[in-house]
């Protein structure tokens, strides 16, 4: 199990981190007093061993001078968190100029957590801060200097240090609608099927759907389906490494037939097959299968 210590200075991108390591599947919490991280660790590590519950493989958790002073025991804490069996403890620090914080700072008007302390000087404020996480940053197993950085081009090397490839940030959201039920809101990409036969007008096909072979078989039986999907493939294999580059985190493809039961549900099953095969995250739904059945 992969524990992710989030920290750093305040105004240097921690919440574009944490934001990214959410989309390529960290479980996130922002905010965690460092007392209450061994025992949120313990509590992971039971729920991993269930045999219902979810698998917490991967955690990051943002701790910082929000805290106040429960963040000054982070080191002993984070010791007490490489003793739990089976957690592989890594920090992530965020680091910035005290130039470019200032100017930040300035446009966002927000208030430094040591503003109180240091009676709304934030030069002294950020001084004070870098003072108490020298440590911390020393020991930090990787540091992300956001200083030149967009919040772009920070996600981008946030992912690029915790994805094998890039496209393991994509999710692929295949999806089967019907026309007569509205087009879906969400989807990015709509592709209407109704210009293929329709099994609904076989009797022996009628009642079953995309999901059985039988429809399936049929819906694939005409060149013009097969020419169809390829054709179809054709254009999303080219989007899709696209809006990856551009960091969209989830895609949503929808197919759409009549009734949203033969057709849309057949291309949106074999679609779910060619990104798998691709290696991308699949996320398959079929919305209006089972309406007035």
């Amino acid at each position: 199990m992969t524990f992710l210590i989030v920290t750093g200075l305040s105004g240097s991108g921690k919440s574009s981190c944490i934001k990214v390591l959410e989309d390529i599947g960290y479980f996130c919490i922002d905010n965690m007093p460092p007392e209450l991280i061994p025992n949120f660790a313990e509590l992971c590590a039971q729920q991993s061993m269930g045999e219902s519950g979810a698998k917490l493989d991967k955690v990051a958790i943002v701790t910082d001078i929000r805290g106040g002073t429960l963040f000054l025991g982070l080191s002993e804490n984070l010791s007490k968190l490489r003793g739990i069996d089976g957690a592989d403890v890594k920090i992530l620090f965020l680091d910035c100029t005290k130039e470019v914080l200032m100017k930040r700072y300035s446009e966002t008007r927000r208030k430094h957590p040591l503003d109180e302390e240091y009676k709304g000087d934030l030069s002294k404020a950020i001084d004070a801060e870098n003072n108490l996480l020298s440590d911390i940053r020393a020991n930090s197993d990787y540091i992300i200097d956001s200083t030149l950085l967009t919040s772009r081009e920070l996600q981008e090397q946030v992912a690029g240090l915790f994805l094998d490839k890039p496209s393991d940030r994509m999710i692929i959201h295949c999806m089967s609608f019907g026309f007569m039920y509205g087009v879906p809101g969400e989807a990015d990409l709509v592709f209407d099927v109704r210009c293929l036969p329709n099994p609904f007008y076989i009797p022996e096909l009628k009642h079953l759907t995309g999901i059985d072979k039988a429809v399936r078989d049929y819906v694939m039986s005409f060149p013009q389906s097969e020419k169809l999907e390829q054709k179809l493939y054709d254009l999303v294999d080219f989007l899709v490494p696209l809006y990856v580059g551009e960091g969209k985190s989830r895609l949503v493809i929808a197919f759409g037939c009549t009734g949203g039961k033969h057709r849309s549900v057949t291309f949106a099953e074999r679609a779910a097959e060619h990104f798998n095969v691709q290696g991308y995250r699949v996320r398959l739904n079929h919305r209006d299968k089972d309406k007035g059945r």
